[in-house]
């Protein structure tokens, strides 16, 4: 008589165990799910992003146009500062955030575990370039500034440590450029190479005010002073530095994002300056978290 029972209880534990096992693995694989939708949840469905026209602005509008996973998400358009002061925040409270990311900047710098999320559509393209442009009739009318725009190429690494410098220091980008160029001779030779000392020949350069152009212009502009032109650096929005080139409002810009971030932009006024080239490799845009978030692609975000 106790047999039987022995048996019935021995296989209706083996089958406890079994169905709780199997219990156990569909909990942990929804939680893994629970995870990626909750970091969606986290943050709102909200990208913490920088300024209104600027070009990753207009770019990650088509992105949540694009992704699926996006669909229902809104853009914070805010400031460069704003967004990070709250990315800032987040990683100091160990916080899911998402945020309209840039190279180079100072923030990758700081926050070395900031990482670009995939983007398996191509929305934000793949690395940039930083294009020199200048207004029709300068290589005629002040053929040294010319030379030196030409000639001007640097690194991701060189713009981004001026730009935290800034940060760090508190000094402004102008004052950080200066010394920096103090400290590279080899480089301004480089740029300057063949080029004549002028006395006093005006040159007006045209940028955004975003600290990776500040950097640029800056440097640009120590270089020129150096050898005697008279230089004016003039922040506007990035919709005007295209037009100013092309009218001839400014001289040379060295703040052209391309083959994505300024197309539009550069499209549009494409035959009305000269294209001097990259002034630097390696620029990337896209959306970024911190590494400490368990998600690698845009796609891993999910729909509102």
């Amino acid at each position: 008589m106790n047999k039987p029972w022995k048996r019935f209880s021995l296989l209706f534990g083996i089958m406890l165990m079994i169905f709780a096992a199997g219990c156990g693995s569909d909990d942990t694989d929804q939680k893994s799910g629970d995870e990626t939708s909750n970091y969606s949840e986290a943050v709102d469905y909200t990208i913490a992003g920088i300024e209104p026209g600027a070009g990753i602005t207009v770019t990650t509008e088509k992105a949540i146009e694009e992704y699926d996973s996006l669909n229902g998400w809104t853009l914070e358009q805010s400031s460069t500062a704003a967004m990070v002061t709250q990315l800032s925040e987040a990683i100091e409270n160990e916080e899911p955030i998402v945020v309209t990311g840039w190279n180079p900047h100072w923030m990758f710098a700081k926050y070395p575990d900031l990482k670009y999320l995939e983007d398996p559509k191509g929305v934000y393209g793949k690395t940039e370039v930083i294009k020199t442009l200048a207004r029709k009739g300068l290589k005629e009318e002040k053929p040294n500034a010319y030379k030196i725009l030409d000639q001007f190429h640097w690194e991701v690494e060189d713009m981004e440590g001026i730009m935290y410098k800034s940060q760090e220091s508190g000094k402004d980008i102008a004052e950080v450029a200066k010394k920096w160029v103090e400290e590279h001779p080899d480089a301004v030779a480089e740029w300057t190479k063949g080029v004549d000392d002028v006395d006093g020949v005006e040159v007006e350069l045209v940028s955004t005010p975003w600290d990776s152009e500040r950097a640029s212009s800056s440097v640009v502009a120590e270089v020129l002073k150096s050898k005697g032109f008279n230089v004016k650096v003039t922040p506007v929005d990035v919709a005007v530095v295209f037009k100013a080139i092309a009218n001839g409002d400014g001289d040379a810009t060295l703040a052209a994002w391309m083959p994505v971030t300024h197309k539009e932009f550069y499209d549009k006024f494409k035959d009305q300056f000269d294209d001097l080239g990259e002034n630097l490799k390696g620029a990337k845009i896209g959306l970024a978290v911190p590494k400490y978030m368990d998600i690698d692609s845009i796609e891993d975000l999910q729909a509102k």
